[in-house]
């Protein structure tokens, strides 16, 4: 690790992570890794303060956050033994609200906090490794596992032993912004397990499928292809009619799932982000484009937030296959 970033002191894996996480105070990162909608929070609290959805047939608690982080940080320290690992960082949206049976007469003002109930229906987590590096582009990369749990994609008016729905990927963090590069390779966006045997079991063996040289190199490749500012402004023009188009045109076209809003982030922070604008004469390579996308990103709510960082990486590397091939790609020509 960097000497400049004494508060990302790295836990051993090997250790049992409920006594770590109540020793050391330390993060991933002080900036979020997604921004919009959310609450940061720890794994303690959500252990300690949150109740647990169940299915109402039965009453059998689903996989709860803190179940779904503590089985992917022991999947880390299985497939990478003798590494540092960092304390979950952790964001949260969509409160569900209630209280304790002896106040369901008092007015909400009048709640004391230990008649409060609480839990999240979004939950995302990051976990760094930050001894599995690369640079790309000058910005140093952290390999980073995480994953993201939606209870609303739950049917939790069924019988426990029902599939439960989780999205988990491996990919890099890029430390400059925080930003996440994440490819399809790397991404179970449709995960369905009923135990949390089934979800121990298949973020194994993604960690020990993904190969963490290849993707490196694939996003140091991005450095070396680049963009003019009018094939830049072609390609913003392209991503904002996509969404428009009649399906039958849509046919052999990259979906973009970005929204104004993103598009808008994108066309903002190519003039004034400190790392990623383009250079002087308006052109900007694919690693910094593919950042811009992804630093936008972070505005995207939790449940589409993995899924848009894949197809950020799509987006780049059908641009990228383009122009090393001298190939049609809609978004360009």
């Amino acid at each position: 690790m960097q000497d400049n970033e004494p508060q990302n002191e790295p836990i051993q894996v090997g250790e049992v992570l409920h006594s770590v996480l109540e020793q050391i105070e330390v993060k991933t990162s002080d900036s979020a890794f997604i921004e919009a909608n959310t609450t940061e929070t720890t794994l303690e609290a959500i252990r300690n303060e949150h109740i647990i959805p169940v299915f109402i047939k039965d009453n059998e608690p689903v996989i709860s956050h803190a179940e779904f982080i503590d089985t992917a940080f022991n999947a880390v320290g299985r497939v990478f033994p003798g590494e540092a690992i960092l304390k979950p960082n952790i964001r949260l949206s969509h409160p569900i609200k209630g209280r304790i049976p002896e106040a369901k007469n008092k007015p909400a003002s009048d709640l004391l906090e230990h008649e409060k109930t609480i839990y999240y229906e979004r939950m995302a987590f990051v976990i760094e490794v930050p001894t599995i590096q690369a640079e790309v582009g000058g910005n140093l990369l952290n390999l980073t596992i995480g994953g993201v749990k939606a209870y609303n994609l739950d049917n939790l008016y069924n019988r426990s032993g029902a599939d439960q729905h989780f999205k988990v990927f491996v990919g890099f963090q890029n430390k400059v912004c925080t930003n996440l590069c994440v490819a399809t390779d790397g991404l179970l966006s449709q995960l369905k397990v009923k135990n949390i045997d089934q979800l121990s079991y298949a973020i194994y063996a993604m960690l020990k499928d993904y190969n963490t040289l290849q993707f490196a190199n694939e996003l140091k490749s991005f450095d070396d292809y680049e963009l003019t500012e009018k094939q830049f402004v072609h390609l913003i023009g392209r991503c904002r009619m996509f969404k428009h188009m009649p399906d039958s045109k849509k046919e052999g076209i990259r979906e973009l799932t970005f929204g104004d809003n993103q598009i808008n982030a994108v066309c903002r922070e190519y003039y004034s982000d400190s790392h990623f604008k383009s250079f002087a004469d308006g052109s900007i390579n694919l690693w910094r484009l593919y950042n811009l996308f992804t630093g936008a990103n972070k505005s995207t709510y939790i449940d589409n937030f993995l899924d848009r960082s894949a197809n950020a990486y799509q987006l780049a590397k059908d641009i990228q296959y383009s122009l090393q091939n001298s190939t049609r790609c809609w978004y360009l020509n």
